[in-house]
Order: structure tokens, then sequence, then C-alpha cells
């Protein structure tokens, strides 16, 4: 399946063209923020107050990254569990962000909420934090410093960093249909990576796993 190449930000006419199970490159400036920040944040919007980045059109990653090694841009940054999320994302949504990265479903008022404001949720793959951070060029805290891995941040994605094959294939977003099984994922997956997904960090029965408890 031919990848789509999507620089950020993820105008309303950019998240048209996609579909689900759509295999995405991403390059541009994506905001990493957990359930903590999206409490302050959410809480600050129903103040009336600004948040510390511009929504509109944004993308937001749903990770909490390690601390960065000495030389690194960042630690490990894979995905948490989107589901954390749910209470926020639709109001996030109402004042224009639109990409959302994790894994795992998402309760029906996110997927309204999608249909609403025309929002787009990529998965990424679970257990490939090392190696996702890699596709990483640049890494900037903005707000919420006190709350440590959870603090606001703005990264950078560059194109040319997916060339890596191990890298690419990890760092391939894919964009989740709701109601799609657990298996037939998994399964797609393995097809795409030619069975690869028990050699590579040991990720048998850990892809796309939907699970909410981790």
């Amino acid at each position: 399946m031919e990848r789509k190449k999507i620089t950020l930000p993820l105008t309303r006419e950019l998240a048209r063209t996609l579909h689900a199970g759509d295999q995405v490159l991403l390059t541009g400036t994506i905001y990493t923020s957990r359930d903590a920040g999206h409490k302050r944040m959410c809480e600050a919007l129903a103040k009336g107050e600004k948040i510390p980045f511009d929504p509109t059109d944004a993308t937001i990653y749903y990770v909490g990254p390690t601390p960065a090694k000495p030389g690194a841009v960042i630690g490990s940054a894979g995905p948490t569990t989107s589901g954390r999320m749910d209470a926020y994302a639709p109001t996030m949504m109402s004042v224009g962000a639109r990409g959302m990265i994790g894994k795992g479903a998402r309760l029906p008022e996110v997927v309204d909420a999608m249909k609403k404001y025309d929002g787009v949720y990529f998965g990424a793959i679970g257990g490939a934090g090392a190696l996702l951070a890699k596709c990483i060029k640049k890494a900037e805290l903005i707000a919420y410093e006190d709350l440590g891995a959870e603090a606001l941040r703005r990264l950078e994605h560059d194109e040319k960093d997916f060339e890596i094959p191990a890298v690419r294939r990890l760092a391939d977003l894919k964009i989740q249909n709701i109601n799609r099984s657990v298996e037939s994922i998994a399964q797609e997956i393995s097809d795409y990576w030619n069975g690869e997904k028990e050699t590579i960090y040991g990720f048998k029965n850990m892809l796309f796993s939907g699970r909410n408890d981790q």
C-alpha cells in the first residue's frame, strides 16, 4: 500500500483526504500531551483562558517520553493508551485540534467528535518507543514543566528520518478504524512486515492491541 505523505499542520482539507487503513508519514510539528496535560488545558479553556499552543489544526501525540540520554534529542517516545484522553479529546477538537496519535480504541463520544470536526486518529505502534524517538529531530518543552514526562512538548519530525527501513516501518502511522478487530489489525501488520512482528522487539500479540490496561 502506498504511504501518504502529510506535512503538518493537519488542515480540514488534508484530513478529508485520509481514510481508515491509510499508512501515513507525518512531517512537521507535533505536540505531546497525556491526561494530566489535557486536564489542565481543558480546565483553562473552561475558564476562557488560552492554552500554551495554538490548537488550530494541531496534531497531539499521546506520549510521556523518558529522559533523553546524553546527546539524544528525546528519550523513548512510545504511545500511551488513548482512552485516557477520551474525556478531553472532544473539547480539544472543538477548539481546532485535529490530529491525535496514540494506541487503542476510542469511546463513541470521541468518534462522534471526529466526525463533527473532521478529526483524525493515527495509531502508533506500542512498544517501539526507542525507535520512534529516532524520528524526532527536535523536542522543546513549552509548558507544564511540573508534570514531568507529561509536560507539553513541541516535537519536530522530518520525513528524511523515516528513510531507514526498520525505523520507517515502526514510524509509519496507521489510521485506525475503531470498529476493526484486534485480530484483523495484528494480521495486517504481520503481513505488512512480512512476518517480522515476532522478531522485532518481541512484538507478537502487542501490536495495536486495543487494550486499555496498558
